[in-house]
């Protein structure tokens, strides 16, 4: 695709109604991009206090962990939209209960669960089998990562998830039950505001579980 043909793609997203999904789903898919979502630079946010680097080069995080099966695919793009091939991607999470692997506060000291690296290909697509985040006091349910380009990292961020699936996952699934309500969401976490909308993932059902997806625009 032509740098004037991805262009007049993307005003065509950005003046289409989000509510049109299965129209921007289609037009996004005729440019490569893997969601409906107007391609934009992602935002930064915190790293928060749980990253470590194990140094596992792995697209199944589980570890056998219970929960909702959730595969995650994470678009890279630069600022014009267009897919990067070979960036590096890591993410990780808490498990159902609101755990994070690695933290002796968290009784999880050498414990890896929920934490990988992909490199994206010649589609700028890195893809994770995991399971939903479960969710934790003060935070609205999220996946950390980071991006990397020729071992340079270039973005740290944050996905987010509908709060309709969110409250669905929550309900029926037993692995994430009897926790109480949760305090914050999407609309009253201060970084999930920050990251604004095109930090939600678009999600659907798979063959187990769900897909959710995300193009994360970097400058590079």
């Amino acid at each position: 695709m032509t740098a004037i043909n991805r262009r007049h793609l993307l005003a065509t997203l950005a003046a289409m109604p989000l509510s049109a999904l299965a129209a921007r789903r289609a037009l996004a898919q005729e440019g490569g991009l893997i969601t409906g979502n107007v391609c934009m630079v992602q935002r930064e946010t915190t790293e928060g206090p749980y990253y470590i680097d194990p140094g596992l080069i792995r697209g199944d995080v589980t570890e056998g962990l219970p929960g909702l099966p959730l595969a995650l695919a994470l678009q890279v793009v630069d600022a014009g939209c267009t897919p990067i091939e070979g960036a590096r991607v890591d993410i990780w999470h808490c498990d159902a209960e609101g755990r994070y692997s690695g933290y002796a506060r968290e009784q999880t000291a050498g414990e890896t669960f929920l934490r990988g690296t992909q490199v994206t290909g010649n589609d700028g697509v890195a893809k994770f089998s995991t399971i939903y985040p479960g969710w934790y006091p003060g935070r609205a349910v999220h996946v950390h990562y980071k991006v990397w380009l020729n071992a340079r990292e270039v973005l740290t961020s944050q996905i987010f998830f509908p709060e309709t699936v969110s409250d669905q996952v929550f309900s029926k699934v037993s692995a994430y039950g009897g926790r109480g309500e949760r305090d914050r969401k999407n609309g009253n976490d201060r970084i999930a505001q920050r990251a604004g909308r095109g930090a939600v993932a678009e999600v659907a059902n798979a063959r187990r579980g769900l897909q959710a997806s995300l193009v994360a625009g970097v400058a590079g």
